[in-house]
């Protein structure tokens, strides 16, 4: 009789900064799998406001309490990352059917690439269907609040980001 292979998920992606609708899904795929690694990419082409540094320490602040989770920066293709950490299921947050439909063709490309990779697509909860990162930084900039839209230890270092005083 062949034993069950081992559980590793990754929930990639940039996080810049992590937002609420973020640490909703790292919460809800920390209670599906044993082991949930926060893959943080380097993405500079993205030209992230945070460092991967920055950002890794973010949440791994916001992740303190799950003690199945483990963060960790990368650069380069995530089947890589995944292959190099015996990661066998990619989470990926999805809004949209736009969303949907990308996420799927990325999903079959990684699975070809690493046929071990299942994904597996999460839909945030209602109250952050509308958040993204890109939001939050427009908002931050133009002086909007960003309490509701980030966690609390993400406040400070957006709100500095921006040359605005904490609340």
């Amino acid at each position: 009789m062949s034993k069950a292979p081992k559980i590793v998920a990754a929930y990639s992606g940039t996080f810049d900064p992590v937002t609420l609708g973020h640490n909703d899904i790292i919460h809800r795929a920390a209670r599906m799998f044993p082991r949930l690694i926060v893959a943080v990419g380097l993405s500079s082409a993205k030209n992230p406001r945070f460092s991967l540094e920055e950002r890794v320490a973010m949440i791994r602040e916001v992740t303190s309490d799950l003690g199945n989770v483990e963060v960790i920066g990368f650069s380069g293709l995530v089947v890589d990352f995944a292959r190099d950490h015996e990661v066998n299921v990619l989470v990926r947050g999805v809004r949209t059917v736009v969303d949907v439909d990308y996420e799927k063709q990325m999903a079959v490309m990684n699975r070809d690439l690493y046929p071990q990779l299942d994904t597996v697509m999460l839909t945030p909860s209602p109250e952050y269907a509308h958040l993204s990162s890109s939001l939050v930084r427009e908002l931050a900039g133009l002086g909007a609040p960003v309490a509701k839209l980030v966690p609390q230890a993400v406040i400070a270092p957006l709100l500095a980001r921006f040359g605005r005083p904490s609340a």
